[in-house]
């Protein structure tokens, strides 16, 4: 497993609203106005629409999206899209010094493209902090690394640490102490129980419990609805109640 992330900054804003009146039929009124940073998403698919849902309320605006599909179409109205590593840098190469926000939209069983896309997002200048939506709950004392998201109503508990890239969906839970790799994802409605190990890359279904004080190898498959009552070594596909290792995960 990678080593602990550092307590960073979950990307948030206070949205003090702009207020400035105008004379409407002879009255006035008040109008709102706020001001966004840009940021830009990789992945063209429904993650970025989940993504696209709440960032504004953080002060984000999408105004561009990237995907290595050559048939892929924005997933957001009026954002454009560009094809890979070239469209990307074209489009990137006339802003300049414009300070950027990027976040990866690809979940499912593909951790390692989510790290790799955030290094190229370092080393083109773009910043990739962590994004928790506004109805999650995240500890005062939880450390989250850059690039990860922790999505609706989902809620990490207190002490427990998770790698960068790793993605929180809707309505999962990871309770006290645990320790989550980098690139992993915990599907919707996941439940990690207290003191859990889970290793890079790993992906644990929708629905899925683990006990507590279990470990998951790296690019372990839990299905979903798997209950996981012992440890799973690395690169293994489990599933079932209780979970048993049916085949080698194929990454």
């Amino acid at each position: 497993m990678s080593s602990h992330p550092q307590l960073i900054q979950i990307a948030s804003r206070d949205l003090s609203i702009g207020l400035r009146s105008e004379s409407v039929s002879g009255r006035k009124a008040d109008s709102v106005e706020r001001s966004f940073q840009p940021a830009v998403i990789w992945g063209a698919r429904g993650h970025a629409k989940v993504l696209n849902e709440f960032l504004p309320q953080l002060g984000f605006q999408i105004v561009a999206v990237f995907d290595n599909d050559p048939q892929a179409t924005s997933p957001i109205a009026g954002v454009p899209l560009f094809h890979g590593t070239a469209g990307f840098d074209a489009w990137l190469g006339p802003r300049g010094d414009t300070p950027l926000t990027g976040l990866v939209a690809i979940g499912g069983q593909h951790g390692g493209a989510r790290t790799e896309i955030l290094s190229l997002f370092r080393t083109r200048g773009i910043c990739v902090p962590a994004f928790a939506h506004p109805t999650a709950f995240v500890a005062a004392d939880a450390q989250i690394a850059d690039g990860c998201q922790i999505l609706a109503r989902a809620a990490v508990c207190t002490e427990v640490r998770i790698g960068e890239g790793s993605i929180v969906n809707t309505g999962a839970s990871i309770d006290h102490e645990c320790a989550v790799g980098a690139g992993v994802h915990i599907a919707p409605g996941a439940t990690i129980a207290g003191c859990v190990t889970i290793g890079d890359r790993a992906f644990i279904g929708a629905g899925a419990t683990i006990l507590p004080w279990l470990t998951i190898g790296q690019n372990t498959v839990v299905g979903a609805g798997a209950v996981v009552t012992k440890h799973l070594p690395e690169g293994v596909v489990a599933f079932g109640n209780p979970a048993s290792i049916r085949q080698s995960a194929q990454r």
